[in-house]
């Protein structure tokens, strides 16, 4: 289950965090049945009193977790940028990378939701886009695609959503044309 962790709405962002930490401590209490679903905590952009802005905070809400083996992170590529993660270079990429596991560990990330971004870098402004048509663009997701660490971890698209879903299959084979080794491609989305 991926949530956002919520806001402090002017309490403060240590008050923040113990709040969405208890709350998940009740909701695992009251659910031993569920004690194999994960909660990923979606990483957020940084806008108002939101929590989850950095790796950073999400860490301080695990670490108040009772049961961390049911709390792990989904990294969002449009609220990563738009919290100042810069994807767009190898560099910038490495970066982050170096931060969530100094942060959170690598093996707390269980899924990336992919979207470009509307917004700039560090903007703040959560709006999503279709694959390489945003700020950070094509080669951004080249770098996290080619990722051998992310092997197996799901990679979902929250790009904006048309009736017949025609971005969906575009967005995706944009995807898929990134990856370097093509026997991590389905058949159906490789080039002809």
């Amino acid at each position: 289950v991926v949530l956002h962790p919520g806001a402090h709405v002017g309490s403060g962002i240590d008050a923040g965090i113990a709040r969405i930490a208890e709350a998940l401590n009740r909701i695992h209490e009251e659910t031993p049945e569920a004690a194999d679903t994960m909660t990923l905590l979606e990483l957020m952009a940084g806008q108002g009193t939101v929590v989850g802005g950095n790796f950073g905070e999400l860490r301080q809400i695990i670490e108040k977790v009772e049961d961390k083996t049911r709390v792990g992170v989904c990294v969002d590529t449009c609220h990563a940028f738009a919290a100042g993660y810069d994807l767009r270079t190898p560099e910038g990429y490495a970066a982050m990378i170096d931060e969530i596991d100094r942060e959170i560990g690598l093996a707390t990330v269980g899924c990336w939701h992919f979207n470009d971004s509307k917004g700039k870098l560090a903007s703040h402004i959560d709006r999503h886009e279709h694959i390489g048509q945003g700020e950070i663009g094509i080669e951004g997701f080249r770098h996290i695609i080619n990722d051998e660490r992310w092997c197996g971890i799901a990679m979902l698209l929250e790009t904006p959503k048309e009736d017949d879903l025609k971005e969906d299959v575009e967005n995706l084979a944009r995807l898929c044309s990134l990856a370097v080794d093509l026997d991590r491609v389905p058949p159906g989305l490789r080039e002809p």
